[in-house]
Parts: C-alpha cells; structure tokens; sequence
C-alpha cells in the first residue's frame, strides 16, 4: 500500500495555538483562539501535505501510565487555563464535523497514542506524517515518518527525517530518548541528571553512542564534577529515559478505513463554524469550486428561480389568481435624511389549484415603475392579516408612507431580530446574516437562476431567528417592545423639528466674533501667529517656545488632544483659552453650518434618524444630524436649542426621567438605603453625601453633594479610585475612602456589584429588566485591562440598558395615549432619558399630565419613577410645570 497517514497530536497544537493566537471570542463570550488557530494550521498542512488519511490524538485525563514509576510526572505544569478547557469539546465536535478521526485512551497521553498509530501506518506501508510542537515526537523518526514541529507558536513549521535530524542534532532517532534521559525535561518535570544541559548531553551522546555507555564510563570524568553527577544520578537518569520512551503499543482499536479522509458533515460544519463565527474559514469552505456532496447542504432554502415581475398588468393578473398564505418581503434603506427608499420587494403564495408556490420579485427602474407596482400592492401592504417579513422595518414603514402607503402586518424584522440576539454586531445587512445563520456566502439579487435570493434568505433567517429569540427568552421584547417601536420612531422621523435657520445664523455670526477674538489673544499670549487648528504648530509653541511641561509624544510630534490640554490648563492660561476655542470651533462647524445644511429648504425641519440597532446597551442613538449630543456643558452650546421650535401655535413639552439610573441601580440591586431615599423624596446626593461622610444631611456641604454624586453616578459605571481622583481633583487615597464608605453603607450595591460580574464570568452575558442581553467577551481575558473594562460594562449594562427599556415602554405606552385621545400633540424627539413633544399651546397641562402617567406607570420598579417636566416656546426657553 503506499500514501500518506498524517497524525496531529492535538493537545499540542491547541495549546500552542492558545498562546500564539490573541484572546478571541466570539460575540456572545465563548473564547475561541485555540480551535481558530488549530482550524488555520489544519487547514494550511492538509493543504500542503495532502494526505489520504488523517487523524488527531489528544490526552485523556491527567493521570497516565508514567505516574506510576515517578508520582512528580508533569506535576509542575500549570493547569489547563480556565479559557482554554472549554475549547477542547467544541474542537472535537468540529474534528467530528470534518469527519476527522479522533483517538484518546484512558492513562495514555496523545504522543503514545500517534506513536502506537505512526508504526500500524508504517506496517500499513504508509509514508507518516506527525505534527506536533513536542520534541518527544522525534525519537519516532523513521525512513517511513517524518515530523513537523511547530516554531513560534504555530507560525513556523520545522520537518524533521532521518537525514534532517542527523544534521541538526547528530543523533539518530532513538537516541533522542537518550538524550531526554541525561538532560531531562523541565516541561514535563522529568529530573534528568541535575547540571546536565542539551548541549553536554548532546556531546555525551554523540561521543559515547547511548546513555547507557555514557553512564558506564563515568570514570572517564573523574576528578570532575559531571563523573560525580553521572554516577550518583545514574539510576535516576535511567528513570528519566523510561519516562520520556513513547509507548508505542496502546490498546486501541484500529482500523484503517476509520482514518481515510472523507467529505465533511457539511451542515454540522457550517453550523458549528457559524456559532463560533470564523466568517473567513466558512467563506473559504463555501468558496471551494462545488465541495463533494456539498450541494444543497450548506443552505436548506427553497427554489429561487422565481419569477420577475416589473409590469404593473402582470402583477394584477398574478394577484388575481386564486391565492393563499400570501407573505411579502420587504427591504429598505435610508442614505439621506428623510429619504428612505425600497430596495426589495416580493411576494410568494400558494395556488390552491396546484398546491405550488410562486416566489415573485418586483422589477422596477424608477421611481414612476415603483409607484406603479406598489399602488397595486397597496390593499396587500396596508392589510394588517398578511404577513410581511421586513430587514428594518423603520425604514420600509418611511419608505411606504412617501408612497402614500401605510404598512401594516410586519411580523418579522430580520434587522432588528439580528440585534437583538447579538447587539455587538458589527454588521446586520442581508448578506452577512447569510453567512452567520445559512452558511449561504455571497449573495447577489440578480445572480443568474437565482432571481429572488433574497427573499429565500429572508424567508429562512426568519424562523431562525425567531427561535434563538426564543431560546434566549427575548421573543417578548422583540414582538412587544422593539417591533412596535419602529412605528413610534418612524413618525418621529417623519415629523421631524422645526429649525428657526434665522436665530441659528445670528448664533453662528456671534460664535465667529468670539472665535476671531480668541484666536487674537492666542496669538498674543504665544507671541505670534500660527495655526491653532494644527496639532503641529500648537505644540510647538506650547512644548517649544513656551515650555510647558511635555505631554504625550507622538510620531508627528507632542499630543495636543484635549485630555494633554486639561492637565496643563493650570500652568499658562493660553490652554485654556485653546480649549475654549476649540469648543467654539466645534459648535459652529457641527452644529451651526451642519444643522443648516441637513435642514429641509421647503418645510424648514431637521429630520434625524433614530438608529435601534447600533448601541450595545439598547439606547437609541441619532445621527445626520445627532441632536442627543449637542454640547449643553457650554452656554454656547446650550444657547443653540434656541433655534429648536415647536409648531405654530404650539409649545415644545420636555419631560426627564429624574435620575433614572439610581432608581433603576436601587431596583436591580435591591440596596434598602438607596430605595428609602427615593420613597422619601429625598435629595439622593445630600442623603449619599451625609451617608458617606457620616454627617447629618442638614450639614452636607456643596463640595460634600458635589463628591457624593461624582461617586453615585460613577459607581453605576464601575468607576476606580483613579478615575474618581481625577473626576474631583482629589488623591487617590481620598477617592479609595470615598469609594470604600459608601459600599459599607450601601451593602446592597456592593452585592450587587459582585454578583454581576460573577455571573457575567459564568454566563458569558448579563441581562436588563426586560431580558435584553450584552455579551461580555473579555470578562475573562488575561488582560488585565480589557478585564477590568469588561467587569465595568458588566455592572453598568443591567443599569444603562434597563433605563432605555424603561423609555422604550414609556414611548409606547405615550404613543397609545396620543393616538387615543390628544390629537395634534406628537413625540418629536428623545435625547436619552427625555421625551420633547410638540403639544397644542392650550392642551399643555392636560398632555403633561398623561405624559407624565405614562412615563412614571411604563415599568413597576420597587422605588418611584419621577418625571420633570417644562414646556416653553423653544429647546432652549424652558420652565418647569407644576403640576397638582
């Protein structure tokens, strides 16, 4: 028989792969660097070596056959590491997948196994190949094996044959045993001879030819110290060499045929590769040019050579026929605000004369065909009891209405469903989720026979998604929060703020006075003129000409960021001043000219887009033009809401959950003092300021509040004494006493602090109120910092994300109350924890108070939910409402 047997001593390979590969996981926390590096070097040395038979042997159990001649066998090798254990079933299940051999044997370890394997290939009349990072392996050596070791984690490979093995160390195969007896092996604790290195084992074996000789003449040495150590180590020399002899005769059962390389189980193997997301090992195997018994496994999707249809009489006729179970697919994007646009539109149903389905995508090359098409659809669109399978729904609800068509009946976002189940994602298109959930690759909505792909995908991921939904209990979050929510947001954008361009101009001319003015006495200070916008120039003259203590150094010269800049600002008042002007700068080119530019010419509203699949915590974020982030620390930021105006003849109706976080952090963590101060009504940094301090709240001083709510919000995101010193310009020390008081005094925040963490280490993920989950993939890495930040995210998550559920709720329960009963009174806005409605002038107590119903009643927490409201004529004119 002839061909090749390659053998891989898998322990080795997973370990090596452990430490070369960085600390990767996948997105919901499960550490995946030792099986990615074993799939890549598997994948490179099949490649290159091609074998007809392979298999892999790992250690079973850490008690072997050795132990009994020598009880310290490996006994000071460090346990497997916590992050590493967990790979070795998912790495077997994946061997199994590629229908890779697996051996393992009770009391034997993987080198003994590959060798028992190594000589029935050899009498097999196979060439063997063994890979390995164990040195061990080459005393296995033959005219028929040959070894690859690995060098530099797995990076490097290093072949060893007879010939190779002579050059190198000048020994023959079995006297590689030899040598592991006279120098032994730290790695695995082997003693050897104590004081005998590779080096003079080496020249030992190469002069004498055994150890055995070697040991025989001891006396050659004496008067030395190596003939002393030869003859006292001796018997403990031949202990070594017995330990390091592979065992090349294990009890396992054998057959040939079992090692043969066969087609993968390639559903289990994309599925498998799919969880631990290694997209570019999956898109390697999808890529293959038709994988043998591959086709149909990868992806179980229906037939997509349906029809296309782009005349408006075709689809008449088609919906005419006598259908049933009729679904429409849907996708949408938005590129500018306001504008959102179809992208995908299908349908599939069944005849019930032929029992057959008929997948239709619709054609269309402009806008007019589209409109066409869709006024056909309409009665279809807008019946709520016809199922609609949507990627963003949001977008195809603002995409519908510019067509005069209101879509009802979505029952399955893929988007958003996608988010949910990972909102770490770094993409959630169509064509990545293929990939993730199908194992289809690369997708193209008019690849040749395939005209309606996307809705096959569509049609697949959502059932899928639905079920991980289920599994991870959010089903109800999706169907009763999120979904709805993207009809809530729509109209949002839809609506969008009236922008009063007049009062942002006379605003941008004053900020271009003061800008001017500030750059003058920059210059003056510096004693000439440079550019204060490059980073260059400024330090220069700051690091250079006027000396200021050096900041960070960079490739281009000093940092002149603005956490540099902060530090130095007590040092010469010229930082001050550029820190000032650059506040300025920002505000009138990203706000100012911005705002303008994003402004409609026609209605003169701004219309931002609420993203709801972007932050990892469940907040809503906006962007083009982001109007939760407009600088309100500076008055001239503050001074720009003036220009935010609400609807002739109405006023603008601001309502802030007080302190959410808190409420929600007394809640979830069930802490008794914190919870009796809200029931109180009490001033929550006055009652943790007098706590802390250990003074009455009577004598709580203005510093006292201020260090007591630095402490408060910071302990919420898990702030360290450091970041606390700095936030109040205190020591360390101080911050550590603040920090250790009030855990003493609020028990049941601390607990709650440990408890989170410990079970973001078990889970892998923690979870809000309402179930959402953030997974926290380095909470257990060996990085100090990116532990230390995952055990922050770990305890503000449930916190952050709970607060934006609560708001999620109470726009909801807002936007039911308005639909109901308020009419001309609508939700224009949410920054974070506030609500900006657009009310009617004479209805704004009446709207205050359901507004305030709504949000207090959205979740039952076991403290109060407290609401501040205003309303004024802009953003910016607020007054408080008192209201009975």
């Amino acid at each position: 028989m002839t061909g090749k047997f390659m053998l891989i001593d898998g322990n080795s390979l997973a370990h090596r792969a452990f430490y070369a590969v960085p600390l990767l996981s996948n997105s919901k926390g499960f550490i995946t660097n030792a099986i990615y590096g074993f799939c890549n070097m598997l994948f490179r040395i099949t490649e290159e070596e091609n074998p007809e038979y392979l298999a892999v042997a790992f250690d079973k159990g850490r008690t072997v056959f050795r132990h009994q001649d020598y009880s310290e066998y490996k006994a000071q090798r460090k346990a497997t590491p916590d992050e590493l254990r967990p790979q070795f079933p998912v790495l077997k299940e994946l061997l199994k997948a590629m229908r890779i051999a697996v051996f393992e044997c009770e009391g034997y370890e993987a080198d003994d196994i590959i060798g028992t394997l190594a000589r029935r290939g050899e009498n097999e009349g196979l060439q063997v190949l063994i890979v390995t990072g164990d040195r061990d392996a080459l005393q296995l050596v033959s005219p028929r094996t040959r070894v690859v070791l690995t060098k530099k984690g797995i990076s490097e490979l290093e072949s060893f044959d007879v010939q190779t093995l002579r050059q190198k160390y000048g020994l023959f195969p079995e006297q590689m045993i030899d040598l592991k007896g006279l120098m032994g092996d730290s790695s695995d604790n082997i003693p050897g001879i104590p004081g005998v290195g590779e080096k003079t084992a080496l020249k030992l074996i190469q002069e004498y030819g055994s150890m055995e000789n070697v040991l025989a003449h001891y006396g050659d040495f004496e008067g030395k110290k190596l003939g002393e150590l030869l003859k006292n180590y001796a018997e403990q020399a031949r202990m070594s060499r017995k330990l390091a002899v592979i065992d090349r005769e294990v009890p396992i059962e054998f057959k040939l045929d079992e090692c043969r390389r066969a087609e993968p189980d390639y559903p289990r193997l994309v599925e498998i590769l799919r969880e631990l997301e290694f997209k570019s090992i999956l898109e390697n195997i999808l890529s293959r040019d038709n994988p043998p018994g591959a086709a149909g496994a990868l992806v179980e999707r229906p037939a997509t050579d349906g029809r296309v249809i782009g005349d408006p009489a075709a689809l008449a006729a088609y919906l005419a026929e006598d259908m049933e179970g009729l679904v429409l697919y849907l996708r949408a994007k938005k590129e500018r605000p306001a504008i959102a646009e179809i992208t995908e539109l299908g349908l599939k149903a069944y005849g019930r004369k032929t029992g057959a389905a008929y997948p239709i995508r619709l054609s269309w090359q402009s806008p007019g065909e589209l409109q066409a098409l869709a006024s056909i659809m309409k009665p279809y669109l807008e019946q709520a009891n016809v199922k609609k399978i949507v990627h963003d729904a949001k977008t195809a609800l603002l995409a519908f209405r510019a067509l005069e068509i209101e879509l009802k009946g979505v029952e399955y976002d893929t988007m958003l469903m996608a988010y949910l189940l990972n909102p770490s994602r770094a993409q959630t298109d169509l064509g990545s989720l293929s990939v993730d959930y199908l194992g289809e690759g690369v997708y193209r909505s008019d690849r040749e026979g395939e005209a309606c792909i996307l809705l096959a995908i569509m049609e697949l991921l959502a059932p899928r998604l639905k079920e991980e939904l289920i599994e991870t209990d959010m089903w109800d979050l999706y169907r009763s929060v999120e979904l709805p929510l993207t009809r809530v947001l729509a109209g949002m954008e839809q609506r969008g703020v009236l922008l009063d361009r007049r009062i942002l101009r006379q605003i941008g001319e004053e900020l271009e006075g003061r800008i001017s003015r500030l750059a003058g006495e920059i210059h003056a200070d510096a004693g000439e003129e440079f550019n204060i916008n490059s980073p260059k120039q400024l330090g220069e003259v700051l690091f250079g000409k006027l000396g200021l203590a050096r900041g960070k150094k960079t490739k281009t010269g000093y940092s002149t960021s603005a956490e540099v800049l902060e530090a130095l600002a007590a040092e010469h008042e010229i930082v001050a001043k550029i820190l000032h002007y650059r506040q300025l700068v920002k505000i009138k080119t990203t706000y100012i000219d911005g705002l303008e530019a994003l402004a409609d010419p026609l209605t003169g509203r701004v219309h931002t887009t609420f993203n709801q699949t972007v932050t990892a915590t469940g907040r809503l974020s906006s962007t083009e033009p982001n109007l939760q982030n407009i600088p309100i620390r500076v008055e001239e930021g503050r001074r720009l809401r003036k220009a935010f105006l609400p609807s002739p003849g109405n006023r603008l109706l601001a309502a802030d959950y007080s302190q959410i976080e808190l409420r929600v952090l007394a809640h979830i963590a069930g802490d008794e003092v914190l919870a009796e101060a809200f029931h109180k009504g009490q001033d929550i940094h006055a009652r943790t300021a007098a706590e802390v301090f250990g003074v009455p709240m009577e004598a709580v001083t203005r510093e006292m509040r201020r260090a007591a709510k630095a402490v408060n919000f910071g302990i919420v995101y898990g702030i360290s004494d450091f970041g606390l010193s700095q936030d109040l310009g205190i020591s360390r020390a101080e911050a550590k006493e603040y920090i250790e008081n009030y855990l003493k005094r609020y028990q049941g925040v601390k607990r709650y602090m440990e408890m989170v963490v410990e079970e973001a280490r078990e889970k892998g993920y923690v979870t809000t109120i309402l179930n959402r989950r953030r997974y926290i993939p380095d909470i257990l890495s060996r990085n100090y910092t990116l532990r230390s930040f995952a055990e922050r995210t770990a305890m503000n998550t449930p916190v952050q994300g709970s607060a934006a559920d609560i708001i999620k709720l109470a726009m909801l329960r807002l936007q039911e109350v308005l639909d109901e009963e308020e009419e001309g009174a609508a939700i224009i806005l949410q920054v974070h924890d506030e609500l900006i409605l657009d009310v009617p002038a004479k209805d704004v107590p009446r709207v205050a108070r359901k507004v305030r119903e709504a949000m207090a009643n959205a979740f039952p927490l076991n403290v109060p939910l407290k609401v501040d409201l205003q309303a004024g004529p802009n953003w910016y004119d607020l007054e408080s409402i008192e209201l009975d």
